[in-house]
């Protein structure tokens, strides 16, 4: 037998004492030369910082009274972290605590999700080691059961915390807006933004400045200490120019002018009013209906909820807000604009014109409104019976004049444009909707978009609505062949259409208010604006907001007072005397006019668009209900409702401060 090789077994032990000295070199590296790299590198791997949210400012109204603010609510929420650890991740106990809290599993569950992509709402957008808002506004009965019962609900806890609230409830909720969840992960560490009115447009200033602090965990997510901390800066107070008791009398004028019209045997689906100052352009009150409660927002709202207000109503659901969203012909309130365009192109205000029943152009006849012929006379006289056959001759006569130009001139276009349709107010408002002023290039970018459509409907026609409704399956089907060969081409008739706002005219309630400021102010154009001045925390004016001027009328000084003059006479004689009969005139002089936009197959949307005093105007009102009637029949009661209560006539007390700013 051979004796072991000693050469083999000292390289073995060669190889041994070689790796051993290796791995103390390395250890004296990452101790000795490394070991402070190593030793913060180590901390700062398990630093987090977590974001102390700020409270959000409040919102008040001109007089300083709030509109939104916080209140103390008890509020369940769930340490992330903590159920993390469990062995079936907290499942268990999100399952008890949906059962005491009266909710779904799975709402419970998706709303202490971390948003982030292909994660949709409802999520959890602020910071993972913060507790997460499960539940708001929880009946302090309710959570003691979760508070004292702490080994079947760990990671758990209520306590009061801030959440938003309207103190008058639903009042201006359109234009306050809400908060929900942000689409991006927030930086304020709510995770809750505005996403509509006030509290959208001015979420900087109202969302103050988040505070933060570093905290050591260990692996498990466990908080061993705080490193530093910042303490957070309360959200600025936005002053707006909203009037609370102006406000109230408008949306309770609205709601009782849709009732009576249903009442009457009238759609009624919605409407619009605002009130604004003339003078400066600011909004004192802005009015949709349907409304909607905003504490369905506390909390995060829930899906049958959103659907409910999400749909119906007409144009929209109960979020629409239809003062700056909602559109519809303005009917003839637009004749304001065709007297200005038909001044500017040499008629004369003070001419003779025959208002006949009807006006003829090709083989259509275009009736004045019931057919009624009202003889000749001046253009204050056709606002105050609003005569559509006037305005239709000089439609007629300017489209036949562009039709032999090389340039058409469309002057009533370039005047509605001047008026400031067809383009956004610029309010401080998401949302807003832009309107529409149709011309010849509109008209053939609308055909080229819709004439497949129209095309097919006028081979196949309309089968199912024939079955119902023959009529009007035929009259549809000869507009769709109408369309088909010749939709591109804006012809007379468009151009008749367009001088007393029916057609494809659209205007949303505060473009015709805006309209009706700059005639009543003498020309100034203004981008209106709800808010009036932010305020700091300490109470301080931060800046003031100034309605900025959009633009100026290109209208004589005499043309606009004169128009005003007659819109005077509307009310007291004209197609809103009945509305307004036995209105204290001598107290109030309201001027105004009168809208009946007709479309086929619905019922009439009335309008009516008016300034007071008279003389001096200080306020525009203008109000809209969607399939309510006529101009005189519903709209127009509504307004006098909001003058009175704002002055405080017919037995009613004053809305408006006695003493206002001028």
């Amino acid at each position: 037998m051979r004796p072991p090789s000693h050469p083999r077994l000292l390289v073995v032990h060669l190889m041994v004492a070689a790796l051993f000295v290796s791995l103390l070199g390395r250890l004296w590296q990452v101790q000795i030369l490394d070991g402070e790299r190593y030793a913060r590198a180590a901390v700062a791997d398990h630093v987090r910082h977590v974001v102390i949210p700020a409270v959000r400012g409040r919102i008040v109204d001109a007089r300083g009274r709030p509109l939104a603010r916080n209140r103390t609510a008890m509020t369940v929420t769930v340490d992330r972290v903590a159920l993390g650890r469990m062995p079936d991740g907290g499942r268990a106990v999100l399952r008890r605590l949906a059962g005491v809290l009266d909710r779904p599993y799975a709402e419970i569950a998706e709303r202490i999700r971390l948003c982030g992509p292909g994660v949709a709402e409802p999520c959890w957008a602020g910071s993972p080691y913060r507790p997460i808002p499960v539940a708001e506004g929880v009946d302090e009965r309710v959570a003691m059961r979760v508070v004292e019962r702490p080994e079947d609900f760990p990671g758990v806890s209520a306590e009061p915390q801030p959440v938003r609230d309207h103190p008058r409830g639903r009042l201006a909720a359109h234009a306050l807006g809400y908060l929900a969840p942000s689409d991006t992960p927030a930086e304020d560490g709510t995770g809750l933004v505005g996403k509509d009115g006030l509290e959208a447009a001015y979420e900087a200033d109202l969302r103050g400045r988040p505070g933060g602090k570093d905290v050591v965990v260990d692996s498990s997510g466990q908080v061993l200490r705080t490193v530093r901390e910042r303490a957070p800066v309360s959200g600025s107070t936005l002053v707006t120019s909203i009037d609370a008791s102006v406000q109230e009398v408008v949306e309770k004028a609205l709601e009782r002018a849709v009732h009576r019209a249903r009442k009457d045997g009238r759609p009624a689906d919605s409407g619009a009013a605002v009130v604004m100052e003339a003078r400066t352009g600011r909004v004192v009150a802005m009015a949709a209906y349907p409304d909607y409660d905003p504490e369905v927002w506390t909390g995060g709202i829930r899906p049958k909820d959103y659907r409910r207000l999400t749909g119906g109503g007409g144009d929209g659901g109960a979020l629409v807000a239809r003062a700056v969203q909602g559109q519809w012909p303005p009917a003839s309130t637009w004749k304001v604009v065709s007297t200005a365009a038909a001044a500017d192109a040499g008629y004369a205000l003070r001419g003779r014109y025959d208002c006949s029943g009807s006006y003829r152009i090709g083989d259509r006849a275009f009736r004045n409104f019931g057919g009624v012929a009202h003889g000749v006379m001046d253009l204050r006289r056709a606002l105050v019976v609003s005569c559509d056959t006037i305005y239709y001759r000089f439609a007629h006569q300017m489209w036949l004049k562009d039709e032999r130009a090389e340039r058409p001139a469309d002057p009533m276009q370039a005047m509605a444009r001047a008026f400031g349709f067809g383009e956004k107010t610029g309010v401080d408002l998401p949302g807003e909707a832009e309107g529409r002023v149709p011309d010849r290039n509109w008209k053939r970018e609308y055909w080229e978009q819709t004439k497949e459509q129209a095309c097919r409907d006028a081979r196949t026609g309309y089968p199912r609505l024939a079955q119902s409704d023959p009529g009007r399956a035929a009259y549809l089907k000869a507009i769709a062949a109408e369309n088909c060969a010749r939709g591109y081409v804006w012809t007379a008739g468009d151009a008749a259409n367009f001088s007393i706002g029916q057609g494809d005219v659209l205007v949303t309630p505060l473009q015709l208010a805006r309209a009706y400021a700059a005639l009543a102010n003498g020309g100034t154009l203004f981008s209106p604006r709800l808010g009036k001045e932010v305020r700091g925390p300490d109470g301080r004016v931060v800046r003031t907001i100034t309605p900025p001027v959009a633009g100026r009328l290109p209208v004589p000084d005499g043309t606009l007072a004169y128009m005003r003059r007659a819109l005077a006479e509307v009310p007291r004689t004209g197609t809103a005397a009945a509305a307004f009969s036995g209105f204290p005139f001598g107290k109030l002089a309201v001027a105004g006019k009168t809208g009946t936009a007709e479309a086929y197959g619905e019922e009439d949307t009335s309008w009516f668009a008016s300034f007071a005093p008279a003389r001096d105007p200080e306020y525009v009102v203008v109000a809209v209900i969607s399939q309510g009637g006529s101009g005189g029949e519903a709209a127009a009661p509504a307004v006098r409702e909001i003058w009175s209560g704002m002055y405080g006539l017919e037995g009613r007390p004053a809305a408006l401060p006695k003493e206002r700013d001028r």
